[in-house]
């Protein structure tokens, strides 16, 4: 009898014990384009988290502005690891679907995070959303992603009305330097990243009174943009803003190049002209092309400069727009994962809801991360770079440090 009694007072120590045992490591589904036309992005992508995750588990003091990550593990479940498992959705948004199910209710992931596409990120959510799972979106843009209602999705990028909003910005402080600009032109593939980004420019041009001579949308991984080139050069816009992916924005430049036709300057939005195979294919001939990017080096001390340090260590090249934007949701979803002190959807939901990040905590070109009752984080931000040689330098806002703004582009005639 006084045994039994025993083992009964004890029961409540052996179920903590027990738990913390089945939390040395937290499942998280983590989904990424591994393969297909934009594997070189969705490589980078999984690396950046293998190496955010590495960061949370081993624990590096030095990262001391940053609420995760500066001792092993994860503090409030007793220093139990996270354990990404990764899925290649190929960029096929009923791939998605299915691997997402598939990481809920075979992996018992307690969160999902990814996808790059926009148009997988819509079907992955929303059986996340199904399930009662959060999904943590690191890098897709397209509005509606966070336009349905959902619960369970937190998105940490800014999206297609921030960027539009700082292109316009952009094009009215040079306009105002004198810089003859007098019309744009935007250039769209037509999925739900293209059409989202491209639909925001337009929104944002009209608003504040910059005339679009031409809006050309376009099916992603065709085989040939002559046509679309051949439209550019008739209308001739003082700038020209592509929403592309690698393939054609790689394409892009080369018809460019092969028809002689070189606008005053052109913005790209991120994703193909951040892709890892775009400068190596094209850097020579598309300098002083611009670029969005929420990546800048800071000076030696800075969160930014030590997180890329471990960074380079790891992968031997600079954190990007796509490998910041990714880690730094991760370390987002990490410290949900701490406060929420259990592996449990629910706890972390509320957790994720609850997060408030200063700009000091982040370490990339964000003002904060903190969201609204969409999920959307309201304090993204960007910053736009610009190729000079064989890589991006950032140009605008202007600040101490930063490289000067060459106009118009050279290309391939400097």
């Amino acid at each position: 009898m006084i045994r039994r009694r025993t083992l009964l007072l004890a029961t409540p120590a052996i179920i903590a014990a027990a738990r913390v045992r089945a939390a040395e490591t937290v499942k998280i589904g983590v989904l990424f384009p591994l393969t297909g036309n934009s594997a070189a992005s969705g490589g980078e992508g999984k690396e950046s988290v293998e190496i955010g995750a590495e960061i949370v588990n081993t624990g590096h003091p030095e990262l001391k502005d940053m609420p995760i990550g500066t001792s092993p593990g994860l503090p409030n479940l007793g220093g139990a690891k996270i354990e990404p498992i990764y899925v290649d959705h190929r960029g096929d948004p009923s791939v998605a679907q299915s691997l997402a199910q598939r990481l809920i209710t075979n992996d018992k992931v307690v969160a999902l995070l990814g996808s790059y596409h926009s148009s997988t990120a819509m079907t992955a959510t929303a059986v996340a959303e199904r399930y009662g799972v959060p999904f943590v979106v690191s890098d897709s843009v397209a509005g509606n992603i966070t336009a349905r209602g959902f619960k369970y999705t937190f998105r940490v990028t800014p999206i297609a009305q921030n960027f539009a909003e700082s292109y316009m910005r952009f094009l009215a402080t040079m306009k105002m330097s004198g810089k003859p600009i007098d019309t744009i032109a935007i250039v769209n593939e037509n999925t739900d990243y293209g059409s989202s980004v491209g639909d925001a420019i337009e929104a944002q041009a009209k608003q504040t009174g910059l005339p679009l001579a031409i809006r050309i949308p376009y099916s992603a991984n065709g085989p040939d943009v002559t046509a679309q080139v051949l439209q550019l050069k008739q209308k001739n816009p003082s700038v020209a803003l592509f929403v592309s992916y690698a393939s054609d924005a790689i394409l892009f430049m080369r018809t460019m190049k092969s028809l002689d036709y070189l606008p005053t300057m052109i913005i790209g939005d991120s994703a193909g002209f951040s892709d890892p195979s775009f400068l190596p294919a094209v850097g020579p001939i598309s300098q002083g092309l611009m670029n969005r990017s929420v990546w800048s080096l800071g000076p030696p001390g800075s969160l930014s400069y030590a997180v890329n340090r471990i960074y380079q260590a790891k992968s031997s090249r600079e954190i990007d727009d796509v490998s910041g934007r990714d880690m730094q949701a991760f370390f987002v979803l990490a410290d949900a994962i701490n406060r929420a002190g259990a592996a449990d959807p629910q706890k972390i939901q509320a957790a994720l809801r609850a997060t408030d990040w200063p700009q000091s905590a982040v370490f990339i070109g964000y003002r904060g991360v903190k969201f609204d009752a969409t999920g959307q984080n309201v304090l993204g931000a960007t910053y736009l770079t610009q190729l000079q040689g064989k890589g991006y330098a950032t140009v605008w806002p202007e600040a101490p440090g930063n490289a000067k703004l060459v106009w118009p582009m050279t290309g391939w005639k400097g």
